[in-house]
């Protein structure tokens, strides 16, 4: 015969068993949930700094085009304005680019490229067109609207052209910012 003590006893053991055993598994859902929380944390994190590198690394390239640029040939003086002139951007050459910028769509990875005559300076922005590049001091040389412009960079350069006063043809430069605009690929 069994000894209904007995009985009671292994049914408070049998008890006490189970609930050891479900405190178990919820301290193995808790710790498993804890892992995956530091786990998306970690992640995340990972994922902004990925993306702040990405801003960096658009930013230095934006530098890179701004300091080169001004000495590429479809910007540059060349020798039109005396030998050697380093950072000079031809205005007319810049005019005529800006005209068919559609076939350096992609060339430049960059949102914006545009020109700021700072001195002698004019009252207010005057946007440049071919009819009024000679009173004029912004020029939009290319925009790439498909891109948004999260920043800039500038460098100042020598914006030059040939001018005529009285019929007498002389090399007019001005101070100009080349500003680049660069934009996030994410």
């Amino acid at each position: 015969m069994l000894n209904a003590g007995y009985f009671n006893m292994g049914v408070s053991k049998f008890r006490k068993a189970q609930l050891k055993i479900q405190q178990m598994a919820f301290m193995l859902i808790a710790i498993t949930i804890f892992f995956a929380l530091v786990g998306l944390f970690f992640i995340s994190f990972k994922v902004n700094e990925l993306k702040n590198q990405a801003t960096n690394i658009e930013e230095k390239n934006a530098m890179m085009i701004a300091t080169r640029v001004a000495d590429s040939p479809e910007f540059s003086c060349g020798d039109s304005f005396g030998p050697g002139m380093t950072s000079c951007v031809d205005s007319d050459k810049i005019m005529m680019l800006k005209e068919g910028i559609e076939k350096y769509k992609g060339f430049w990875q960059v949102a914006d490229i545009e020109l700021r005559k700072i001195y002698p300076k004019l009252g207010g922005d005057k946007k440049c067109t071919m009819n009024n590049y000679h009173d004029c001091n912004v020029i939009e040389v290319y925009k790439n609207p498909s891109l948004n412009r999260i920043g800039d960079y500038s460098t100042f350069v020598s914006l030059c052209k040939k001018d005529s006063f009285e019929g007498v043809g002389y090399d007019k430069c001005e101070i100009a910012k080349l500003i680049i605009g660069y934009a996030s690929r994410s």
